[in-house]
């Protein structure tokens, strides 16, 4: 398969994986300031949608052996 193709998986992979995980350390700081038991609950399922991403398989293609 295209290297290109790999590289353009491999960085949507990433960058979904880190927005989530931005995502959720904001709503953690949230929830320590603003919205005590409310932000941490809510970021909680964040959390574990950026630990997804960044465990994903990629194409049988693009994976390292």
């Amino acid at each position: 398969m295209n290297n290109n193709f790999c590289i353009v998986e491999r960085f949507s992979k990433l960058s979904i994986g880190f927005f989530f995980l931005i995502l959720s350390a904001a709503l953690v700081l949230s929830g320590f300031t603003v919205l005590p038991v409310f932000g941490i609950f809510v970021a909680l399922p964040f959390l574990l949608v950026s630990l997804y991403f960044f465990r994903a398989h990629l194409n049988k293609d693009c994976q390292l052996e």
